[in-house]
């Protein structure tokens, strides 16, 4: 049984004067023997010029391969792709592989999570930060390396004239990372896609690079989709942020209202698993219990249902639709609570309540579906 989504729902997100990006319905399949892997299911969301989104969840909910899409690269691995992706008025799902290759790299580039895979170890970084300019311009090679010379300046690797002729070895997790924005710099593109950007970095580095998109991103006029499993990450950088779980948004608004009233279970225990500095002290970082679902044998009903600590029995049969909730415009939830029952959960979580409180504050007196000891997972 599923709620229909009502006529409004459906149909594609309105594209303003200033929208960059608009993603509508998109769904993502990949045919196996073991079955078909709904990998991205009807997602929806746009991007304004200049603007920045968080795509947030945990490893398998679909947001890598989500932003795969907008650039072609899941095409070419036999997915099958529905929906429109209007890119600066032209739907990428329907343009030609010549131009969609134009756009890639150019008017679109990509950071992707491990910088030392992604570069080629045999060539200098500089010769790699070159190339990536003369596939799409008519540039010459002495022009462009004095570009990749200032790139790497700009992204504030030290040294630059010496570094450029180094190799991907020769450089440290963190410059290796600021290398790989260098490169998607390079065409000077209008949306940039940074997936995992800070992965396996320290603390320290992390930040470094966290400042330096944000930077950027307002230096350059360029529009961001920021892709992490770390709400954390995108709390000071993203304007907009869309939490995903098992293909699906489960909850998407602006940053500051998602931050200070989520409304949706899976979002309250992101923010739940991280440290927080204004918070009660002593007070642990809880895991979500349980493990992310098959994409292929999902959940019935509310996919998130086997692992909520406030789910009722109708939430395995009644899958809820992505509507409006809160007071503030564009806050929307796919959850089968009502209204009184997230706001007094979340206001007993946020004041340090176990789950067992928030519970008894919302009025739900036990787990529908509870989740094994051994099958919580950090």
């Amino acid at each position: 049984m599923s709620v229909e989504q009502p006529i409004e729902q459906q149909t594609s997100v309105a594209v303003a004067a200033g929208t960059l990006l608009s993603v509508e319905n998109l769904s993502v399949e990949f045919p196996t023997p073991d079955g078909v892997v709904h990998a991205v299911d009807g997602i929806s969301y746009s991007l304004e010029k200049a603007g920045s989104i968080g795509i947030v969840g945990e490893s398998g909910s679909g947001k890598t391969v989500a932003a795969l899409t907008l650039i072609g690269l899941t095409q070419t691995q036999g997915a099958d792709v529905s929906g429109r992706i209007m890119f600066d008025g032209r739907d990428l799902l329907t343009v030609s592989k010549d131009e969609l290759r134009h756009i890639r790299g150019n008017e679109i580039a990509m950071i992707f999570q491990d910088p030392l895979s992604s570069m080629h170890p045999q060539f200098r970084v500089g010769a790699q930060l070159v190339e990536a300019m003369r596939i799409h311009r008519s540039i010459k090679r002495s022009a462009a390396h004095a570009r990749a010379t200032e790139l790497l300046e700009l992204v504030g690797i030290p040294d630059p004239r010496r570094r450029v002729d180094q190799y991907p070895h020769e450089f440290s997790g963190g410059m290796r990372q600021r290398a790989m924005i260098a490169m998607a710099l390079a065409n000077e593109p209008k949306l940039l896609i940074a997936d995992e950007p800070t992965t396996a970095l320290d603390v320290t580095v992390q930040a470094q690079i966290l400042a330096l998109l944000e930077r950027l991103r307002r230096e350059l006029g360029m529009a961001t989709i920021m892709i992490t499993h770390d709400l954390g990450v995108v709390a000071q950088i993203a304007d907009k942020i869309a939490v995903m779980y098992a293909g699906r948004i489960v909850e998407s608004a602006d940053a500051r209202p998602l931050f200070r009233a989520p409304q949706h279970p899976y979002t309250w225990g992101l923010l739940r698993s991280i440290p927080s500095l204004d918070g009660p002290r002593g007070v642990e970082l809880v895991p979500i219990p349980g493990r992310p679902p098959s994409l292929i044998h999902r959940p019935s009903g509310c996919h998130f249902h086997p692992r909520c600590a406030y789910a009722l029995p109708s939430h395995s049969t009644i899958d809820p639709s992505l509507t409006d909730v809160g007071a503030d415009p564009g806050h929307r939830a796919a959850c089968l609570l009502d209204t009184a029952q997230r706001e007094a959960a979340w206001t007993q979580l946020r004041a340090g309540g176990t789950p067992e409180q928030a519970r008894a504050a919302a009025g739900i007196a036990e787990i529908a579906v509870p989740v094994a000891a051994s099958e919580v997972v950090g």
